[in-house]
């Protein structure tokens, strides 16, 4: 029997045990009702509604410290003695590591594909949103995370829910708090094996064999595939036993490289089309608002904007608070305010940077998915860089494969907490995962298991429904800590050795 065949078999048992499963979960977590001649998502609404009240709770906390945020990850505060393993600008590039990738690539595709150019306008309304909300569990995720004899650090829903809601309500806190901690980290661990690894490196394989001649091309047989999850599960493994500091090493470097390549990609299409930059932007806002828009006019292209945005920087899932809570600091909300980038870089930059290429160079795939809903994704992408940049598929693929390897990498690490919050801290315990989660690494290359990607979608976002519940029940805790940071930061800015400080780092010498 060949190796094809035993995937093809594998694949089929798997999809046919769990499909009922992934079917009925995925109408709950996804359940949408019919607003204004379209469907929202109420798991879409839930976290939107978390980062409005959030955004008046703290006062609109991302535009009004948002340049302190950034004097924050450029070391102005950095703690080097405090408990910790990364500083904040590693800590920042981890956890963007887990959401930057497809999503902004081919998620925004699909979202002016659907919901019209429209939908960049609520994607980047939604990511302006899901930065308060990101601020808020990041700076539960270090005050309440666990500095280990080692010196290495576990955080996350799993541990600021049972200890914060403990401290503010006593037994009964305690006990709901460690309930919602179990299931927390067993839909970390579920998603981190199949979306954060087997999905990732499914689809950067499937992209390379796309531009090395298809199925028939030196990639698209069974030993190819077999070989690039083998080398991609070698890498994977060799990073992650260095835990979170090898982690952010990698994504420190990666992540600004990568990103920065695809920006200026993006900026080429648009300078060489700017005389159509004012009609594209004037088509955006105009689709934001235009009642016969192709998904159900205003609300059509609103709920797709808010639908790929929130699947995208994952604010308000609890899954960056595990990265976050490994930073070197003594102050939980500097870490927040670090945070609150997050979903500015990876939605109301790179997002909106892929959803302007699409509109100006306005490619013929572009124009057929908005009819044909089979055509779209990736591909709509390639081919409006393609129209100026003609060899840039071939770069998209290298961004595509270093994205979705940094992904595997954090999501390693988030697995590896959540793992370890249910079966202990031994060496034979990570070890057991470690070679568990480079295994499903191999199997993404070879497999599909698209049930089982589905599932695991369902159940992250039902995690949200968990992780926000106690995000409101523990946002007066960080209202204090916010007001701590600001305290020691006016105390800092008013003696003479940091105003030294803040004009080296502005010189650079």
């Amino acid at each position: 029997m060949s190796l094809e065949s035993i995937t093809e078999n594998v694949d089929d048992a798997v999809s046919g045990f769990f499909e009922p499963i992934a079917k009925w979960l995925g109408e709950i977590v996804f359940y949408a009702v019919p607003v204004g001649g379209t469907d929202l998502p109420l798991i879409v609404a839930w976290l939107v509604v978390a980062g409005l009240v959030f955004t008046g709770w703290f006062g609109f906390v991302q535009l009004r410290k948002f340049r302190l945020a950034v004097d924050v990850v450029r070391g102005k505060y950095d703690d080097t003695d405090s408990a910790g393993e990364v500083n904040h600008f590693q800590a920042l590039t981890a956890a963007v590591s887990g959401t930057v990738g497809l999503g902004n690539i081919a998620g925004v595709a699909v979202a002016v594909s659907i919901g019209g150019a429209g939908a960049t306008f609520w994607m980047i309304l939604c990511g302006l949103l899901g930065m308060a909300t990101k601020f808020v569990e990041v700076t539960l995720g270090v005050k309440y995370r666990e500095v280990h004899s080692d010196g290495t650090v576990s955080g996350g829903p799993m541990h600021y829910l049972p200890k914060g809601l403990a401290e503010r309500f006593g037994k009964n806190g305690k006990a709901f708090g460690k309930v919602l901690a179990v299931l927390a980290s067993i839909m970390i661990l579920f998603f981190g094996l199949f979306g954060g690894n087997l999905f990732q490196v499914n689809q950067s394989y499937a992209q390379l064999v796309s531009v090395t001649g298809g199925e028939d091309g030196a990639m698209g047989s069974s030993a190819g595939a077999l070989l690039f999850g083998i080398l991609v599960a070698a890498l994977v493994g060799i990073v992650l036993l260095g835990g979170i500091r090898s982690i952010a090493s990698v994504t420190s470097r990666l992540i600004p490289a990568m990103a920065g390549i695809y920006i200026v990609a993006c900026l080429v299409v648009i300078l060489v089309n700017v005389t159509a930059v004012p009609a594209a932007i004037g088509t955006i806002i105009e689709g934001a608002f235009n009642p016969e828009g192709v998904a159900g006019g205003v609300l059509g292209a609103l709920i797709i904007g808010f639908k790929r945005a929130a699947f995208s920087n994952e604010a308000g899932l609890g899954s960056a608070p595990i990265a976050h809570s490994a930073v070197k600091t003594k102050h939980p909300a500097s870490e927040g305010l670090v945070a609150l980038l997050e979903p500015f870089i990876d939605t109301v930059v790179i997002c909106t940077m892929t959803a302007l290429t699409i509109v100006i160079a306005n490619p013929a795939s572009w124009g057929e998915a908005r009819t044909d809903e089979s055509i779209g994704g990736v591909t709509i992408t390639s081919d409006a860089f393609e129209t100026v940049l003609p060899w840039f598929p071939y770069v998209l693929t290298v961004a595509v494969l270093l994205f979705a390897i940094s992904t595997v990498l954090t999501w390693g690490y988030y697995g590896l907490k959540a793992w370890t919050y249910l079966f202990g801290r031994s060496t034979a315990s990570e070890t057991v995962y470690k070679s568990l989660y480079t295994l499903f690494a191999v199997a993404g290359s070879l497999l599909t298991l698209q049930t089982l990607i589905d599932l695991a979608d369902a159940v992250l976002f039902s995690l949200a429904v968990i992780n926000i519940i106690g995000l409101y029940l523990l946002a007066p805790v960080v209202k204090r800590e916010l007001n701590t940071f600001l305290a020691y930061v006016r105390e800092r800015e008013s003696t003479p050795a940091a105003r030294d400080e803040d004009e080296r780092l502005k010189t650079g010498n």
